[in-house]
């Protein structure tokens, strides 16, 4: 660009978006010519002394022609440095028609970024123009550090609370026995805090790396470029300046830039301007588009001018982030209880509190020796301050085991644990709370294409008039040039450039690649050469309303004027008035004749056939005005193709699973009925007796006429809707949702999107799916397949169900420590479990019980029982059945041996202490496995799948054994002899004949559970 004040006006020619070269490029290019000459010129000479060939020595100088097309090559792409970037990307942000025209237009900016319009740039350009122009990656806000991590558990009111109390202890603690043994207590406790706080830090952590991890993979997206003439695949990392995109209905437009060639398109541009209106896109009027934007209809080619951080998106994009700190409806329910649990343990700890400080100040408390602690004004003030302290302490650890700290772990660790698991089963999350809804689903509401069939089709049978043709060379010459020019001019799919000896490569819809592979393999089109004879004057795009797409084209040989249209095949029959035969002889289609064509589409369509259509008709240009409006009535018909798309394999079983797990499958198709229908069977969705019921199929048509409360009679006996169309769909959804069902919805396609968007859980499709959908969707199934919709189902189920799990382990701990704690404060002013053992039991134990109930995989169980209602709660009667059965027994024992204990054992307090501790600690142990199934009576099924539970139970043990026998003054414990180990195991393995007696007892519930 030649420098300008920045108050001058721009002015453009087509020079000035490349400047003056610098003196310092210019010395550089000459110098690399004159080596390179020079290189050539020795490596001739060596040749010539190699070979002995005499140089006629009268000759001072060798001329040599030189003619090489790479260094030619290099030395245009060295130009690209020259642009001007800046220039360039304000032209297409501000949208400067003007300033573009002054540039010569779009094919000179193409020019300017070495790019042929047709053939693309050069796969082996790719890396330099990335290192010139950039690449197409968004610069992220920087990540949380580990340190905020830590910073944010520390600011945690229970730890907050333990840290004051460690902080009193160790001061008090110091003072009163010194620091060499005074510091144990407080230490203790911050010892066990900052575990604490390590714990949930990484947990945190992690779980934010792996969100950001498939944040990133959420946004790598698949574009479709042309580089070296051929058609690619590639991830929108990959896009460079120059590029040339293909554009399709549903796309994101991946990079900034300028249209090339195309017919109808029309881009959503609310995420960059907030308007819902689809502006259309064209070359006279308004060539630009913009990174981020959404193609909503017609197909071009767009050639990429700035990337990455250079476009409009790409400065909005750098200051959004994900919202990794989202928070799903179970968690807020969580946090619910635990405010709650939290709320009942501060009454509980003010209550033993006013109990303890009223015993101690009424000299009703003694020391170890039997002596009053409190005398009056006789006694100490640094002896009532230690005492005061202690007592505030035992309140403080009435409070820590009465909040339960490891419920938001156990959801965190589920969630984090169970994504993971679903992205294995191709099944990427987008928005966490669809993990928990998927498990409430009542009613999935499916595509047919590609996601109960393989999306492979074939056309396997093809009808000229009412024959069907095996022979393909016996089609009339016109009749057979007028199929190809339907098919090479009426489609958004590809052929790439193939030698004559090796098949071509159809790049395409699954319905686009099948009919183009048909007419050039059987037909023997050559869709460049039909292409090259015609003129396309104007082009429909397929429309999911009207089911079919057309374009109007002129031959370059004549005046007449082409509609070719192709699309459903009762549709596309409903605009003849006539029709071809085999020998080109043209017939009237009257009623009778049309009954007749639409028997033989039934039948196809009975074969599970997808029925596509062709039709043309030829009008005489009057006074050489060619009409942009294509004809839509007195078409010729031309012919009609079947095409098969077999069932995937596993689907019936997959239906058949859902079905027996109480959630209903609908299919929602845009086939015809008799299709529909037959793949309905196939898959299980329909069976004969549903088929002769009235109502279970129906048309979108007929579904739509319906009045709403003919809807809700109807909606629930309703398994397939043929010919439906997005507002169809949308509308079941909401008849559903309002019915109170909770609805899935798979869809792929960018008129799913409000569908998508109405459903409890959206699932789109990763290979077939449009931007847009995927962009709609909680939920990405990466292969297409409704066996996976399944896998979701049942992950979903398990998430709910794990969380549960852990609920009922948690609260038995917590009722339990709460009742023991409380009842031996109030009775004998002491508290047998001290704040160190409690963080022990509550925090670093509840955690490891989190990590091995959370990660229980998905049993067949699961997918045995109804679904869970959306009002249902979340602690059940069995949960509360089993976790107050527990509770009653521990609390009974541990009463005993604080009361009883010196006397039955025979020991001293402290070895006392230690055994109610050890005993509650192995309680927890053996409880933990009663959690793994709360209705059946075999809690150790599975149990060998799940390694992680096993090793967690072998570590707890081991800290366990740890904490008793060589952290004595750590953990306030004295060592225990054999006997007194025996004496807890056997006290704690009770509880699992206890749980198992417990299972007998029958419980009302509106559902039965399985687990």
């Amino acid at each position: 660009m030649r420098s300008r004040k920045s108050s001058d006006k721009i002015t453009l020619d087509q020079e000035d978006l490349i400047p003056e070269p610098k003196r310092n490029q210019r010395r550089w290019r000459i110098a690399y010519t004159a080596i390179y000459f020079t290189r050539l010129l020795v490596s001739l000479s060596k040749k010539a002394l190699v070979s002995q060939t005499k140089i006629l020595r009268s000759l001072s100088y060798v001329a040599v022609d030189v003619h090489d097309d790479t260094f030619q090559h290099e030395n245009k792409l060295v130009s690209l440095t020259n642009v001007d970037q800046r220039t360039l990307n304000d032209i297409i942000k501000e949208k400067n028609l003007e300033s573009l025209n002054r540039l010569g237009g779009v094919i000179q900016v193409a020019t300017i970024l070495e790019t042929d319009v047709k053939d693309g740039t050069r796969e082996a350009d790719a890396a330099f123009r990335r290192d010139v122009f950039g690449a197409n990656r968004f610069k992220k806000p920087p990540s949380k550090s580990f340190l905020s991590f830590v910073l944010e558990a520390c600011k945690d009111l229970t730890i907050i609370i333990l840290l004051v109390c460690a902080i009193m202890s160790l001061v008090f603690g110091i003072k009163q026995h010194g620091l060499k043994n005074g510091w144990y207590d407080g230490g203790s406790i911050i010892v066990a805090v900052v575990l604490v706080i390590a714990v949930s830090a990484i947990s945190n952590f992690k779980q934010s790396k792996q969100f950001e991890k498939l944040s990133d993979e959420s946004r790598d997206i698949t574009v479709q470029v042309v580089r070296d003439g051929r058609h690619n695949h590639i991830s929108i990392f990959d896009v460079v300046a120059g590029d040339v995109v293909s554009l399709k209905i549903g796309d994101q437009i991946p990079a900034d830039g300028l249209f090339l060639h195309g017919y109808s398109l029309k881009v959503d541009e609310s995420s960059m301007t907030g308007e819902s209106d689809h502006v259309e896109v064209n070359g006279s009027e308004n060539p630009f588009l913009l990174s981020g934007t959404k193609v909503t209809d017609g197909f071009g080619f767009m050639l990429v001018t700035s990337v990455g951080m250079n476009t409009a998106w790409g400065e909005m994009m750098s200051s959004i982030s994900r919202d990794l700190d989202e928070q799903t409806p179970l968690q807020a329910r969580l946090n619910k209880l635990t405010s709650y649990i939290g709320k009942v343990g501060l009454t509980v700890a003010i209550l033993v509190l006013a109990v303890m400080m009223i015993r101690y100040f009424t000299g009703n408390t003694r020391d170890d020796n039997g002596r009053k602690e409190y005398y009056g004004s006789k006694t100490k003030v640094s002896d009532v301050l230690d005492s005061v302290v202690s007592i505030i302490a035992a309140a403080v650890t009435i409070v820590v085991v009465a909040i339960p700290e490891g419920l938001p772990l156990a959801v965190t660790l589920t969630l984090a644990y169970s994504m993971k698991k679903m992205m294995k089963d191709n099944a990427m999350v987008r928005k966490l709370s669809a993990c928990e809804t998927m498990g409430s689903a009542t009613t999935i509401c499916t595509d047919k294409t590609g996601t109960l069939t393989l999306n492979q089709m074939k056309v396997t049978e093809f009808c000229l008039g009412k024959e069907t043709i095996e022979d393909n060379t016996e089609i009339e010459s016109e009749v057979y040039q007028l199929l190809q020019e339907g098919v090479a001019l009426n489609t958004t799919g590809i052929v790439n450039k193939a030698h004559a000896n090796l098949v071509p490569e159809i790049i395409g819809s699954p319905t686009e690649k099948a009919i183009l592979s048909w007419a050039v393999m059987d037909l023997g089109m050559d869709i460049n050469e039909t292409k090259g004879k015609c003129e396309i004057i104007h082009v429909e795009t397929f429309n999911s309303e009207k089911k079919r797409s057309g374009v109007l084209m002129r031959k370059n040989s004549e005046k007449a004027i082409h509609t070719h249209w192709k699309g459903a095949a009762e549709m596309i029959l409903a605009m003849c008035s006539n029709y071809y035969v085999r020998n080109g002889e043209l017939r009237d289609l009257n009623e009778e004749e049309k009954v007749q064509f639409g028997a033989i589409i039934q039948s196809m369509a009975a074969k599970s056939l997808r029925c596509i259509a062709f039709a043309h008709k030829k009008v005489v240009e009057e006074n050489s005005q060619a009409s942009a409006k294509l004809e839509e009535n007195g078409m010729t018909f031309m012919g009609l193709v079947g095409l098969k798309d077999p069932c995937r394999i596993g689907v019936k079983t997959a239906v058949e699973s859902c079905k027996n797990a109480g959630v209903n499958v609908t299919m929602i198709t845009g086939d015809n009925m008799h299709t529909a229908r037959a793949i309905a069977i196939e898959c299980g969705i329909l069976t004969p007796e549903q088929e002769m019921k009235n109502g279970a199929v129906v048309e979108g048509v007929q579904f739509r006429n319906y009045s709403p409360e003919e809807r809700m009679a109807k909606i629930d006996h309703i398994q397939v809707m043929a010919r439906s169309s997005p507002f169809d769909k949308l509308l079941m959804v909401q008849c559903l949702k309002k019915k109170g069902h909770v609805v899935a919805v798979t869809g792929d396609g960018t008129n799913d999107a409000p569908a998508l968007k109405e459903a409890d859980i959206g699932l789109s499709m990763g290979i077939q799916g449009t931007e847009v959908a995927k962009e709609s969707s909680d939920i990405v199934i990466l292969d297409d397949n409704f066996t996976s919709v399944v896998t979701v189902l049942r992950w979903g189920r398990c998430v709910y169900n794990n969380i549960q799990k852990f609920i009922q382990f948690q609260l038995t701990v917590n009722v339990a420590a709460l009742v023991i704690n409380f009842v031996a404060a109030v009775s004998s002013g002491k508290i047998p479990l001290t704040a160190v053992q409690l963080l022990w039991v509550n925090l670093i134990m509840d955690t490891l019980g989190a990590l091995a109930l959370a990660t229980e995989q998905p049993t067949n169980d699961l997918m045995t029982r109804p679904p869970v209602g959306r009002s249902e709660p979340l602690i059940t009667k069995i949960m509360w059945r089993n976790l107050l059965a527990q509770a009653l027994y521990q609390v009974t024992i541990l009463l005993t041996l604080q009361f009883k204990g010196r006397a039955i054992f025979g020991v001293d307090e402290e070895v006392k202490n230690t055994l109610i501790f050890n005993t509650f600690v192995l309680c927890q142990v053996f409880n933990e496995f009663n959690a793994r199934k709360m209705e059946k009576m075999n809690i150790f099924k599975g149990i060998h799948k799940n390694k992680l539970f096993l090793a967690i139970i072998g570590i707890t043990i081991t800290l366990q054994v740890l904490m008793v026998e060589l952290l004595k003054k750590f953990a306030s414990t004295e060592r225990l002899n054999w006997q007194q180990w025996g004496a807890c195991i056997a006290i704690a393995v009770l509880s699992w004949p206890i749980g198992c007696l417990v299972k007998c007892i029958p419980v009302y519930c509106k559902r039965t559970q399985s687990h």
